[in-house]
């Protein structure tokens, strides 16, 4: 009886396992990039969006389809009064407030 190895039995699952290895180990060494993404997403959202209606002077409407993401956003708050945008995403919570002709829109805590 011959012994073959677990390599040349399962050559796909030693594939799929090499390859699960090593990506948790770029994760492993990305964790703090992929930490910070979440607020990436509303950080973006909420200062394009301020720059587009208050610095630009573009339409509500417009700027919405100008900021459009491919992952979802929530919490949408456009506050014209203050002219303050405040979004939300995969958890997160950004705003972005207009300071002033010279200044633009700015993120703010």
């Amino acid at each position: 009886m011959s012994r073959r190895s677990f390599i040349r039995r399962r050559p796909f699952s030693t594939l799929l396992l090499v390859l699960l290895i090593a990506v948790l180990g770029w994760g492993w060494q990305e964790r703090v990039a992929l930490w910070a993404f979440p607020d990436i997403i509303s950080a973006y959202t909420a200062k394009e969006y301020c720059s587009c209606r208050y610095v630009m002077n573009n339409a509500a409407a417009y700027c919405q389809g100008y900021v459009k993401q491919y992952l979802p956003t929530s919490g949408f708050v456009d506050d014209a009064a203050s002219k303050r945008v405040t979004v939300g995403g995969m958890g997160r919570s950004n705003s972005a407030q207009w300071i002033g002709e010279r200044q633009g829109c700015r993120l703010i805590p």
